[in-house]
């Protein structure tokens, strides 16, 4: 009697104490997928809508814009209801992150086409705002963030399959893959696709991903890359993964075998299949083309000539759409030397040297590859892709590779 008393006793009590931990736990939860949310919104936003790609989907323009642009006011309220009280951690790549967008919004006063100049440099505020917001989920042992970014990624490359499949012809336009649901240029599904092997890559060799997910993964991606026939995004992400590689080559032994299969493998490959190599890699095009960078060349010496005072040489002509008289840019450093001047190209150089020189410095391990590879892939596509001083997926992977170099743990209440 005293016994089935007593546990009749603890029953409440028992019940009482498992109470608080599932309060606990589902919190927890929910800050997680609010996170998550608002790190896809970012990419949503970065994801610009080019009404004249073809697509599947009768999404007129103007509404294809404001859901896009209408994303960042999504991750800015997600920001915002999980950062509470509001809490953001100290960092020097976004005060210089912020310093760049504030140097943008004065060039900006002065632009030829106004309002598009001042609402890019307000769009590149708010992003460099919602990075703030999120910094105190940078220091997470789990990867969140990285993690996330791989699932979006994930979801963009399968939204590209998915349009293969069921309309290839419009989706292999001029013999280059792009996306068809949500219309995305050639060259920016290959980089999403090299971005998505890159860091697939790297969880793998560091043990944090499962060989399965990790083989899937790279077999789905390396086609969907091939068939862009973006040369940048190949060449950024081998570059990318051998430097993050060598630095966890002395700790984890899976990665010296990949190298030493890549090796073997490459020898192979330049042995037999040089001349579809050098096919792929030529894209159709003559040494001419080839040369003038597939008229790249032509636009970089236009922009070099153009006529400016000493405060346009300093800050720019205000944020444009990364064109010059109708013709891409296609130059971080230049489109960056054109909106914003000597210092928006002085603060650029410093966000990539801070986020380079801190990963090297940082101990060895996962988060020392990943920001490596990020910042080596961002440093190399930016010669021939623009991006790093604009809300873009470069700057949104940059700022993923900042997040990775600072090793002081988040508060509990926060994670």
């Amino acid at each position: 009697m005293t016994t089935s008393a007593t546990r009749t006793a603890d029953r409440p009590a028992a019940r009482l104490g498992r109470r608080p931990t599932r309060r606990v736990v589902a919190p927890e939860v929910r800050r997680r997928r609010r996170v998550q949310l608002a790190w896809a919104f970012l990419v949503l936003n970065v994801m610009t809508f080019f009404p004249g790609a073809p697509h599947l989907l009768p999404i007129p323009g103007s509404l294809g814009k404001l859901i896009a642009q209408g994303a960042l006011i999504g991750a800015l309220v997600m920001a915002l209801s999980v950062n509470r009280p509001l809490r953001i951690r100290p960092s020097v790549f976004v005060v210089l992150l912020m310093t760049l967008a504030a140097e943008a919004l004065l060039s900006s006063i002065h632009a030829e086409f106004l309002l598009g100049a001042l609402f890019r440099a307000a769009r590149l505020f708010g992003f460099a705002l919602v990075l703030w917001l999120l910094t105190p989920w940078w220091t997470r042992r789990d990867l969140l963030l990285v993690r996330t970014h791989l699932l979006v990624l994930w979801g963009i490359v399968a939204s590209v399959v998915v349009g293969l499949l069921v309309a290839p012809g419009l989706a292999m336009t001029e013999d280059r893959l792009g996306g068809t649901l949500w219309p995305i240029p050639p060259t920016q599904v290959g980089h999403y696709s090299a971005m998505a092997i890159g860091l697939t890559i790297v969880l793998w060799m560091s043990g944090l991903l499962k060989r399965g997910v990790a083989l899937a993964s790279v077999l789905v991606c390396v086609p969907v890359l091939l068939l862009t026939h973006t040369r940048t995004a190949l060449v950024a992400v081998l570059a990318g993964v051998t430097i993050a590689g060598l630095s966890l080559f002395t700790a984890r032994s899976r990665v010296r075998k990949v190298f030493a299969v890549g090796v073997v493998v490459f020898t192979l490959g330049a042995l037999t299949l040089g001349s579809v190599v050098t096919t792929w890699l030529a894209r159709g095009q003559d040494t001419e083309e080839l040369g003038a960078l597939t008229g790249r060349k032509a636009v970089w010496d236009a922009i070099l000539a153009q006529p400016r005072s000493t405060v346009d040489v300093l800050f720019g002509f205000g944020l444009s759409n990364k064109s010059f008289n109708g013709l891409p840019i296609d130059s971080n450093w230049l489109g960056t030397y054109y909106d914003v001047g000597l210092v928006g190209c002085a603060l650029t150089v410093m966000l990539v040297l801070f986020v380079l020189i801190a990963a090297w410095f940082k101990p060895q391990g996962p988060h020392r590859a990943l920001a490596l590879f990020l910042v080596a892939y961002c440093v190399i596509a930016s010669f021939t892709e623009s991006g790093l001083s604009e809300a873009s997926p470069y700057l949104l992977e940059l700022t993923l590779a900042a997040s990775l170099v600072y090793s002081a743990p988040a508060r509990e209440g926060l994670q």
